[in-house]
């Protein structure tokens, strides 16, 4: 067996460097661009607002009662929801794939967002529910939906494959209940049900918001913290049982945040597809194998702003922002649909 030469540590080393220095400037860069797309967001609309005015206004640096109430009354909230939703989604999409090392282990495809879907739609058209019980009916979904998904697959431990297999069952089953109960609803109910499906950032009221900032706030250091032992899970049950990892309790821990995360991004937005799906692998393909979680939700927070901003600007007619994550993200779905079957990773 050959023994490493004295030049082999050197250049691990350096390529360690390089690739460190690669993830640190490409999330800086990703960090730069949400700023930027933030303050586009609150730029552009029937009337336009400079820059300067912009930075200003958020700032509290100028008194300007117009300004103030266009930036901070009526587009702050969007530019906001814009950026925690997508911080959530990415950040939810790149520690399912990641924990059930299966690129198709995101949560609006395996029927989480599908549950929450259901209680929301349920809440509209049944009990004709508040902005407020409506995102509590949504968060509620996607936690039960998550635990009837892993009470399911549950087999002596959780399986990538067999969680997606069983969660894209379960997300069908929730679908068709959803159709059932849009076609029985009264013409108006059924059509706020039908665009809170859409997805679109803003529609939310100020406690939502707030709840759902609050959430992100907390939930991302600890995911941070947990970045090490998701690594470690990523190496199978067995070897990370070997390096001293709880298994099961950092899974547990790890999917709950998750949950919470895709919850309360789903109970402010409704379901903005595909962006859970398409941010990790975006940011895997920018940073390389030293990139982190974090730069995914930074990626997610460029989707749902750069996607908003096209459906709210760009387009004849304004459209939700899931209309636009919908026609990014199937062409992407239908690719590793194919990639995955032609390379055998389905398992």
């Amino acid at each position: 067996m050959e023994t490493p030469t004295s030049l082999d540590v050197p250049t691990v080393r350096g390529g360690r460097r390089q690739r460190r220095r690669r993830a640190t400037v490409v999330t800086a860069a990703l960090l730069l661009v949400v700023a930027c797309l933030f303050v586009l967001t609150m730029m552009l609309g029937s009337y336009y607002v400079s820059p300067i005015d912009v930075i200003t206004s958020v700032l509290g640096l100028r008194d300007d009662p117009t300004t103030d109430f266009i930036v901070r009354d009526l587009r702050l909230p969007t530019a906001a929801s814009g950026v925690a939703v997508g911080l959530a989604l990415g950040l939810s999409g790149v520690i399912f794939q990641k924990l059930l090392g299966n690129p198709l282990a995101s949560p609006d495809f395996v029927g989480v967002s599908s549950g929450a879907s259901l209680f929301a739609v349920s809440s509209i058209v049944l009990f004709d529910a508040s902005s407020s019980a409506v995102s509590g009916s949504a968060l509620l979904g996607a936690l039960l939906t998550a635990l009837l998904i892993y009470v399911l697959a549950w087999r002596d431990g959780i399986t990538g494959y067999r969680f997606v297999l069983i969660g894209i069952g379960v997300s069908n089953f929730m679908v068709a209940i959803i159709g059932y109960i849009v076609s029985r609803a009264e013409l108006y109910e059924a059509r706020q049900a039908m665009t809170w499906l859409a997805g679109t950032i803003g529609q939310s009221g100020a406690g939502e918001l707030r709840t759902l900032l609050v959430a992100v706030v907390v939930v991302i250091p600890l995911a941070l913290v947990l970045e090490r032992p998701l690594r470690t899970l990523e190496l199978g049950d067995d070897t990370a049982t070997a390096l001293g990892s709880r298994v099961e309790r950092n899974r547990l821990v790890l999917i709950a945040l998750s949950i919470v995360l895709i919850g309360f991004s789903t109970a402010v937005a409704g379901p903005i597809l595909f962006v859970a799906l398409i941010a990790g692998p975006i940011a895997q393909r920018l940073t390389g194998s030293a990139g982190g979680i974090l730069t995914a939700g930074l990626v997610g927070a460029v989707i749902v702003l750069g996607a908003d901003l096209v459906a709210q600007q760009a387009l004849p007619t304004p459209l939700p922002t899931g209309v636009v994550t919908g026609i990014i993200g199937a062409p992407y779905l239908i690719w590793l649909l194919a990639t995955v079957n032609r390379e055998g990773r389905g398992g």
